[in-house]
């Protein structure tokens, strides 16, 4: 492969990133999960109930225990699955299809079919980063956030960085044979998603910030070092090519778009999470 190609097939590859009043926000609530079998969703359950909340999986199927069906792409029993829900942690979206209709539009439909009377949290997750990377998924969660600002619901937008399980996908899908490209200079902090799964539970139980706050890994690595670590663990005598990849979208990587910049930190490192 030649040096442009390893530099675009990088880039792509890393990118494809009742009201009971304010005393009742503490007290067990009644709980709905959205994109309740994804990668996030389906790991806050426990973490949610421990906390004593009744929890809903909401999905387009509505399966497993708890499992109910909504579904925000053509707003389809939406309304049943929001009725009672106090708290909303909306981690649905859909980053392989058309983030536009199920992340903005499904976004607006959830907004609309939500029990305003009953609600005390929603709380939305979102990507570090979103408000300075241009790309197109990272627009529409963007354009996301806007919609829940304007909504005038109690909201907090939990922006993450990425989980240490995906990083390992994009680099295993990077990967030439011995030959593993990385765009040069980029800076990362992925972060557990099981420690994002207990942030997220404590920022459940918080007053709603009305705003963003930010949770990333203890971490601040180039993508570079990533690739390092990875390959050592995971793909022994792999050879890491760190290459410049031109662009505004990479010039944003480079300066720590992708980096939060306050909140709260995980403990558990990339290192060992490849370690076990």
């Amino acid at each position: 492969m030649s040096v442009t190609g390893q530099r675009y097939l990088a880039c792509e590859i890393w990118l494809c990133t009742d009201s009971q009043g304010p005393g009742r926000q503490n007290a067990h609530m009644d709980a709905l999960v959205t994109g309740g079998t994804g990668r996030l969703g389906s790991r806050l359950i426990g973490p949610l109930q421990a906390a004593g909340h009744a929890v809903r999986q909401m999905s387009r199927r509505g399966t497993g225990p708890g499992g109910v069906r909504g579904d925000l792409a053509s707003g389809l029993d939406l309304a049943t699955a929001l009725a009672g829900a106090e708290l909303v942690v909306h981690a649905a979206s859909d980053p392989q299809g058309d983030p536009w209709e199920v992340d903005v539009a499904g976004t607006r439909r959830l907004v609309e079919a939500v029990d305003r009377s009953r609600l005390q949290h929603l709380v939305y997750i979102s990507i570090v980063g979103v408000d300075r990377i241009p790309y197109g998924y990272y627009r529409a969660k963007y354009a996301a956030e806007q919609v829940l600002l304007a909504s005038g619901l109690p909201v907090t937008l939990l922006r993450v960085t990425q989980f240490h399980d995906f990083v390992d996908f994009l680099l295993d899908t990077a990967r030439r044979g011995p030959v593993l490209p990385v765009p040069m200079g980029w800076r990362v902090q992925p972060v557990d998603v099981g420690e994002v799964a207990d942030h997220v539970t404590q920022v459940c139980a918080a007053p709603p910030a009305g705003g963003v706050v930010e949770f990333g890994g203890p971490e601040d690595l180039s993508a570079a070092d990533l690739a390092r670590a990875w390959a050592a663990a995971r793909a022994p005598g792999a050879h890491v090519v760190a290459t410049p990849v031109p662009g505004k979208l990479s010039a944003a990587f480079r300066d720590g778009a992708a980096v939060p910049s306050s909140g709260a930190r995980g403990r558990r490192t990339y290192g060992q999470h490849l370690h076990g």
